[in-house]
């Protein structure tokens, strides 16, 4: 099941507004037209920003999520008529032949199941034409960043237009490696209204990703650093065999 802050209308609503600041999906439109990718599978979509950046640059584009408010969320945002938007996951995929599918956002770690995980590559795999190119992140476990996921680094007010104050701020609340959990609490100042998100995030080293893409069919041709976060992120470029 999808998080609260994804799944939850009111949460979802407020989403891009409480993060604004999407210059991590620079480097993905980069390389989609590094790669001339005309069609392109964006994985854990989400609210749509990337997918509908993508279709604005003249791309065929399907986007997936489990979230059906996030999803109702995109559908409803201009040029959203252009872009294909489905209610599921890469597991269930209908038959599809793209340039590239995306996981942008650290949409890997959320798939947490091994097994899971294994049906996520594969569906995108599926997807794919041959020779077609998989490109996601996951955080470097090495650079440990469920040290920052404090109530003091991460408190903020917000001002939402149309809703009002919305307070919000991450608490840690476990880390059994190799997974770690943590809870997004928001307060909303119109009504008072305190709505928590659980989330856990499943941090996997280089080489066992390396492991899985290549049991799934694909090749790994690089590993990148993401270049908003140096040194904090893998960002796996793979094609499909």
């Amino acid at each position: 099941m999808a998080d609260a802050c994804f799944a939850h209308p009111r949460l979802a609503a407020v989403y891009d507004p409480l993060d604004p600041d999407r210059g991590d999906l620079d480097a993905y439109l980069r390389m989609a037209e590094e790669f001339g990718a005309r069609r392109v599978l964006d994985i854990g979509c989400g609210t749509g920003v990337f997918a509908l950046l993508l279709a604005g640059r003249g791309a065929e584009v399907v986007g997936v999520d489990p979230a059906l408010a996030s999803v109702e969320v995109a559908r409803a945002k201009p040029g959203a008529a252009k872009v294909r938007w489905i209610h599921g996951d890469a597991t269930g995929l209908p038959p599809l032949r793209v340039d590239l599918a995306t996981m942008t956002a650290n949409v890997a770690q959320a798939i947490t199941d091994p097994t899971e995980w294994r049906g996520t590559l594969r569906g995108a795999f599926g997807a794919l034409r041959p020779g077609g190119r998989l490109v996601f992140e996951t955080r470097d476990p090495a650079a440990r960043a469920w040290e920052e996921w404090t109530r003091g680094r991460s408190h903020r007010v917000t001002e939402v237009p149309g809703v009002g104050a919305v307070e919000s701020w991450v608490d840690l609340t476990g880390v059994r490696w190799p997974l770690v959990s943590f809870r997004w609490t928001y307060v909303f100042a119109a009504d008072g209204q305190v709505l928590t998100s659980d989330s856990t995030l499943r941090f996997r080293e280089r080489a066992e990703v390396e492991r899985d893409l290549t049991a799934c069919g694909f090749t790994v041709e690089e590993v990148r650093d993401a270049p908003d976060r140096p040194g904090r992120e893998f960002v796996f470029v793979t094609r499909r065999r």
